[in-house]
């Protein structure tokens, strides 16, 4: 029996002279260094075929319910039907795949399915003869890749929906820290920090949306035949009064074997390339969304108010030992940056698919797809892991705003003049000038005093009790009254809509933590 290949190859310790082929071949960065081994195992060899053989599986059942009758299938059959045993050979022999075998005879024929047709009788002799009946190549390629697909979205919702989780954790944690808000990155009105993250969540639940829709929307291909006409199929049942309706009976008792409810109505040879569009727009746009919240640890990451987590051996730069660069927000813009770009392929590919198919297809989507899949799993594990260990610091945030609230909170005290009886023009040219003065010296690299030359104007002694307080509980410039209702709609969102969505999951699958391998 082969070797599964979503094990790791031999090393060769054994034989020193057998070299590792993980050394001495090209394997893709997303294979060896970034995707789950769930995601790997999901696009490995292995699986494939084994999906190849079950839809071979699935065929023969549901020929044989359905009265296929066979002329000499085998030696051994002769009661011209599919036999039990044939397919009970077939079920034991699904896994037992002869790789070397299928590249003998792949090389021989040029035809990887036709290779696997003839390596599958040879592993299940006696059903040989049944095995592929009435079917076309795309009956095995284009049912185990949307086989293939459904699991791959099965394997990436709960990961967003563990992104979600965290960041939802995290932004009720902070729902009442104040910060600075930023529009064209520079200080504007005050936000909290548990209300940014949850920009960062509405974004991420669009995406779940989106890849869930993409999961529903999806149909099997079915028994089709060579151009989609159920040709082959119908020479089958030619027997039968209603060879049409026993057609439609052999569909619909595959499609429902591969766990369907549906087939497309009609396809060409393949099903529309279409489905590959809309299933990689939705894996396309986790990108962006990735790349913003990873670009916004990284801004304030340069800020000191936010950092990934960092452990405590991590080197952050070989030359300048005191770096603590956000390296996993960094490698989600960069493999983001990826994810984007292969949406281009499936719309060209699709754009390009003559009449009823064309092959140019087929080398394209072995590599995009599962492309596709190993970016979006491998930029959503690095997420989780950093959404599970991001750090507050809050002392720096405190620092920051002290520096700039102080200009936001003028209409504050020009308020609280007018209300002590003072005349609001001759209070907002007071504000005036001494911001000005503030301002040059700020700029000149000194501390923003604006609070202290207000306190010490005895202009505003009518309201000497509110400055005093400064920017603790109750004062003028306490940044608590700059958040508007920040706290109230973190609690609120988290609430109606992330919580709604995370539901759907179940605790024991929202607390699987992310293991990133480097």
């Amino acid at each position: 029996m082969a070797t599964r290949s979503d094990k790791l190859p031999a090393t060769g310790q054994d034989d020193p002279q057998t070299p590792d082929p993980r050394f001495t071949s090209y394997q893709t960065p997303l294979n060896s260094r970034y995707a789950s081994n769930e995601m790997k195992r999901n696009f490995s060899e292995q699986n494939r075929y084994e999906t190849w053989r079950k839809l071979w599986v699935y065929l023969a059942k549901a020929e044989k319910e359905c009265g296929v009758k066979i002329d000499n299938a085998n030696d051994d059959n002769t009661t011209g039907e599919i036999t039990d045993e044939q397919i009970t050979e077939m079920e034991r022999n699904i896994s037992n795949i002869d790789f070397k075998l299928a590249a003998e005879q792949e090389r021989k024929v040029r035809h990887d399915v036709m290779a696997h047709v003839h390596t599958f009788g040879e592993a299940a002799p006696s059903a040989k003869g049944i095995i592929h009946l009435g079917a076309t190549s795309c009956y095995v390629t284009d049912n185990a890749d949307i086989l293939i697909i459904k699991r791959a979205l099965d394997i990436l919702l709960p990961k967003i929906a563990r992104c979600i989780s965290r960041l939802a954790d995290f932004a009720l944690l902070h729902k009442d820290t104040a910060c600075l808000g930023y529009t064209h990155y520079q200080p504007a009105s005050l936000t909290t920090v548990g209300k940014r993250a949850c920009l960062w969540i509405q974004d991420l639940l669009m995406n779940e949306q989106n890849i869930e829709r993409a999961r529903s929307d999806l149909r099997f291909r079915g028994v089709k035949g060579a151009t989609g006409t159920q040709a082959s199929f119908l020479q089958l049942f030619m027997g039968y009064s209603d060879p049409s309706s026993k057609v439609k009976e052999l569909d619909n008792k595959v499609t429902e074997m591969a766990g369907f409810e549906k087939t497309y109505g009609v396809t060409g040879q393949t099903y529309s390339r279409l489905v590959d569009v809309m299933v990689l727009n939705a894996l396309a746009a986790l990108g962006p969304t990735a790349t913003k919240i990873a670009t916004d640890i990284r801004l304030l990451a340069h800020d000191k108010e936010l950092e990934e987590p960092f452990e405590s051996s991590q080197i952050g730069s070989s030359a300048m030992p005191y770096k603590r660069n956000p390296m996993r927000s960094e490698r989600i813009c960069s493999l983001a940056r990826h994810l984007m770009t292969l949406q281009a392929s499936a719309l060209h590919t699709h754009a390009n698919q003559w009449l009823e198919r064309t092959l140019d297809d087929s080398a394209n989507r072995r590599i995009t797809i599962p492309e596709a899949f190993l970016t979006a799993d491998a930029v959503l594990m690095t997420l989780q892991n950093v959404t599970e260990g991001l750090v507050v610091n809050k002392a720096v945030i405190d620092k920051r705003i002290k520096e700039e609230l102080p200009f936001m909170a003028t209409e504050n005290v020009i308020m609280a003049m007018v209300r002590a009886g003072g005349d609001r023009q001759e209070c907002h040219e007071k504000i005036r000038v001494l911001s000005h003065e503030v301002g040059r010296n700020v700029k000149s690299g000194l501390q923003n005093d604006l609070i202290e030359r207000i306190q010490d104007d005895p202009y505003f002694l009518p309201i000497a009790e509110q400055l005093s307080k400064g920017t603790s509980k109750g004062g003028l410039f306490d940044p608590s009254t700059f958040i508007g209702r920040a706290s109230d709609q973190v609690v609120e969102f988290v609430k109606e809509e992330a919580d709604v969505v995370l539901e759907k999951y179940g605790n024991e699958m929202l607390e699987e933590k992310a293991n990133l391998r480097v």
